[in-house]
């Protein structure tokens, strides 16, 4: 009889370390909910050889670097439709060469993460608009950027001079998004499906304000009210 004690004191021990190798048992009916944070998706409405659209990408530059972990952005390209252009089908206001710099940007965009296109990106537009869209500098903005722009899938998609199908089928389908969401100048910006600014020779229809701050400031309001609960 005296052994009892000592037994049932090991049992309790056997079921405490049972208890917090599985924490979820039958006897525990709690349950633990993880939830994805849910990033704030942000489009912007540009041409790559566009002033506005590069100052505008300038500004967003500084979004990022302070809240780009809460927020999914992307670009949708300006341009006309036009079925007699042999190459794109469509004219782009500042040139084939602007086409062709939309091209870069959307396979870029296509087959890599977010910390390597945008670099990309803003490599181009550090170069200066003239120079978006040429070969050379899509080779010295993929080194920057991180990865080696020969025999890489952004490359293949791209095309020589920037007139690979891939590519072109790409700018094409962005275009035709952008029709559909009303975008018409450049550089349009839409968070969480809603236009907020634009910059188009000067800024107007920001009613948030259109700098760093102030976008910076719609981003954490609209990432707590995503990620809130109900």
């Amino acid at each position: 009889m005296t052994m009892l004690p000592a037994a049932l004191a090991l049992l309790s021990l056997c079921a405490i370390v049972h208890a917090v190798s599985h924490p979820l048992n039958v006897q525990d009916n709690s349950q633990i909910i993880v939830v994805d944070d849910v990033k704030v998706p942000v489009v912007l409405g540009v041409m790559s050889r566009c002033p506005d659209a590069i100052l505008c990408e300038t500004v967003w530059d500084r979004v990022l670097q302070r809240v780009g972990d809460k927020v999914d952005i992307s670009l949708s390209f300006i341009a006309t439709p036009n079925a007699s252009d042999p190459t794109y089908g469509l004219t782009c206001m500042h040139g084939a060469e602007e086409c062709a710099g939309n091209v870069h940007e959307l396979c870029v965009a296509k087959y890599h993460p977010t910390s390597e296109w945008w670099p990309f990106l803003q490599c181009q537009n550090f170069h200066g608009r003239d120079q978006i869209g040429l070969p050379d500098t899509a080779v010295s903005c993929a080194t920057t950027a991180g990865f080696e722009w020969e025999n890489d899938q952004a490359s293949e998609c791209t095309g020589e001079n920037g007139q690979g199908q891939e590519g072109i089928k790409l700018l094409q389908e962005s275009v035709k998004n952008s029709i559909q969401m009303g975008i018409q100048k450049s550089c349009t910006i839409i968070i969480n499906g809603k236009q907020v600014c634009i910059r188009d020779g000067t800024w107007y229809e920001c009613e948030g304000g259109h700098t760093p701050t102030d976008f910076i400031r719609q981003i954490n309001e609209e990432h707590r009210r995503l990620n809130s609960a109900d």
